[in-house]
């Protein structure tokens, strides 16, 4: 049954769907090698890796579509699964070989590819292996196990898929690539696929993972001097005897809290990324389904003894450094309100002597209205005596000076009055 047309579809509906059924594992038959590499983009420009992909058919004479965020590629004599990440880029080169070929090592997957081509790959090589998918017919694994000293080198290996296949390996480099051998006894072809395709997840997910352990023995270094800083700082903050004092320790506590911060704005990715990367290990361990072989240790308990240890450590790092930005921001706060306090206790002396100048400044207003009030009244009460010399002889028998003198009460009281009600005013409009 069709879709209704009436339904009206998510613009993402087809792509998550696609998503979800990405990157399958190509079924494969033994005998087939393997070859995986994955390049880290870090500084790289965008696009560089699907150029490249693109370039691979002017080589081999074919139209290759590089769009998009995974291809299998048909290249002839070798497959091509490539696929774009965030942080990498990944090529797993698949090449089918004939019953007993290559058993001496003498060649890999990368001898049927176009060699100026894998030397022009964008970005740093992150991951390098090769894998060799044998039936138990071409490689018994009682040979293996003969072959392996109790003085060598330390092997890894366990029965994977319910007994299905045994896989061996040592996680050491030789001649620039880590080496995996998978011994298929009963797998089908999809099997097959499914733990090629889970080994170099471990591989690659093992090395982006540890990406994170230089960077937290640089935080561990920062922290360390950080944290000596911190308590020195605090030491000058108890000792501290003026206001100056404590600005210098607010100072230098601030920068040290821009040290921190930046620290951890440069490596919370990382750290994030590692613990990621450090689950998906794990979860395709899982998904091997492990079998012990007598003698020696599985994939999970190398990963525990090899990568926890180092895993723990940037947990550790990440949480630390979280610790010490929290723990110079409450000193730094505290501070912040010793310096607060001290400027309000500050603020309220001046507060306090200008309210002793206020009222200085009251009592001497009294004063000059004291005077003021003199002062008019002498002038108002000559104006007084100059109008009644006019009129003396129309006053008599009174005198000017006995006008003057009644007059100067009078006057007196309406200065008085006249200035503490502008006073009052004022008070009620201020």
């Amino acid at each position: 049954m069709t879709l209704p047309d009436h339904f009206a579809e998510h613009d993402l509906r087809q792509a998550l769907n696609e998503e979800f059924h990405a990157r399958p594992p190509v079924p494969l038959e033994s005998p087939t090698l393997v070859s995986y590499l994955a390049m880290h983009h870090e500084g790289g420009e965008a696009g560089a890796a699907q150029t490249h992909l693109i370039s691979l058919g002017e080589h081999l004479g074919q139209v290759i579509d590089a769009e998009g965020r995974h291809r299998l590629i048909d290249c002839g004599h070798f497959q091509l699964k490539w696929e774009l990440h965030s942080e990498f880029s990944s090529y797993t080169f698949f090449r089918p070989v004939g019953v007993g070929e290559g058993l001496d090592g003498s060649t890999t997957a990368l001898a049927a590819v176009p060699r100026a081509w894998l030397a022009s790959m964008p970005g740093k090589l992150i991951v390098a292996t090769h894998l060799e998918l044998r039936s138990a017919a071409e490689i018994p694994p009682a040979s293996v196990m003969s072959r392996l000293s109790p003085i060598g080198k330390q092997m890894v290996g366990a029965q994977v898929a319910d007994g299905a296949a045994w896989v061996f390996t040592d996680f050491l480099f030789e001649e620039g690539f880590s080496r995996f051998l998978i011994i298929d006894v009963a797998l089908t072809r999809r099997q097959a696929g499914r733990t090629i395709q889970r080994l170099v997840e471990i591989e690659t997910y093992r090395l982006m993972a540890l990406l994170a352990f230089p960077v937290a023995k640089d935080v561990g270094r920062l922290l360390g001097r950080a944290e000596h800083h911190l308590a020195t700082l605090m030491d000058r903050t108890g000792s501290a005897r003026s206001t100056e004092d404590e600005h210098s320790v607010l100072a230098d506590l601030t920068t040290l809290a821009a040290e921190v911060e930046h620290s951890v704005a440069r490596t919370t990715f990382r750290f994030g990324a590692a613990q990621a990367y450090h689950s998906l290990v794990m979860q395709r361990i899982a998904e091997l389904r492990e079998q012990r072989i007598s003698g020696l240790p599985t994939f999970h308990e190398f990963m525990e003894r090899r990568l926890r240890p180092a895993m723990n450590t940037c947990v550790t790092m990440a949480r630390r450094q979280e610790d010490l930005s929290s723990r110079v921001a409450r000193n730094s706060q505290l501070l912040r309100t010793r310096v607060e306090v001290e400027l309000e206790r500050q603020n309220q002396a001046l507060l306090a002597q200008m309210n002793r100048r206020a009222k200085l400044q009251l009592h001497l207003q009294e004063t000059v209205e004291g005077l003021s009030v003199v002062a008019i009244t002498y002038y108002a009460s000559q104006l007084v005596n100059y109008m009644a010399k006019g009129v003396k002889y129309q006053i008599a028998p009174l005198t000017p000076e006995t006008i003057t003198a009644i007059a100067i009460p009078m006057i007196a009281a309406l200065v008085y009055t006249g200035l503490r009600r502008m006073r009052k005013n004022l008070a009620l409009n201020h």
